[in-house]
């Protein structure tokens, strides 16, 4: 359903279950960058009154996620920490040209949005699967199917905004750039780690 061309093993979910308040802390910022993400897609593209409806939701839901995880820290005697460079995002944005076309920016935007939701989707399930914490394992299946309606809503917004053909040709391109960075990860307590 994904369209994913790698597959995270078990053994990020032993290291990411080894390290919890650092994947907790992790998971809480990338839940805070998603939020801003869509916030940020309001304020540039305004006029779109449909995207701006559903960024809306997005980023009130995101942030909500983001209390969620804090919320369970606190319950296990954890604090925050500090936010951490995302360089898996950072790593996507490199994908694509820059651009000064508004249009071609919401695409890869959506597109990239769109993957790291994809991505946050299949390692909460990987988490939930392998996870004998009753409480952590709910907590990311629940996350989990959030996580594929929003990978879901970017990409058909990307295929609204551009012919279909197109915006495909780009997916698979980032899809496959994904998959071969995504081979030397899962080695650290981290979402996208």
């Amino acid at each position: 359903m994904l369209g994913l061309q790698f597959e995270t093993g078990t053994s990020w979910a032993e290291i990411a279950k080894n390290d919890l308040r650092q994947i907790l802390t992790d998971h809480a910022y990338a839940e805070q960058k998603a939020s801003a993400n869509a916030t940020s897609l309001i304020i540039n593209y305004s006029e779109e009154t449909e995207l701006v409806q559903e960024m809306a939701l997005i980023a009130i839901e995101e942030l909500e996620h983001f209390k969620m995880v804090h919320d369970i820290m606190v319950k296990r005697g954890m604090t925050l920490g500090r936010a951490q460079k995302n360089d898996y995002a950072m790593h996507l944005q490199n994908y694509f040209p820059k651009t000064k076309d508004r249009l071609e920016s919401l695409i890869q935007r959506l597109l990239i949005a769109a993957l790291i939701e994809a991505r946050s989707c299949e390692r909460f399930k990987v988490f939930s699967e392998n996870m004998k914490d009753e409480e952590l394992s709910k907590f990311y299946y629940d996350l989990m199917v959030s996580e594929a309606n929003h990978y879901v809503t970017f990409l058909n917004f990307a295929r609204k905004y551009q012919d279909r053909k197109i915006v495909d040709e780009k997916w698979k391109g980032l899809v496959a750039y994904e998959a071969e960075f995504m081979k030397k990860r899962g080695v650290k307590a981290k979402v996208h780690g």
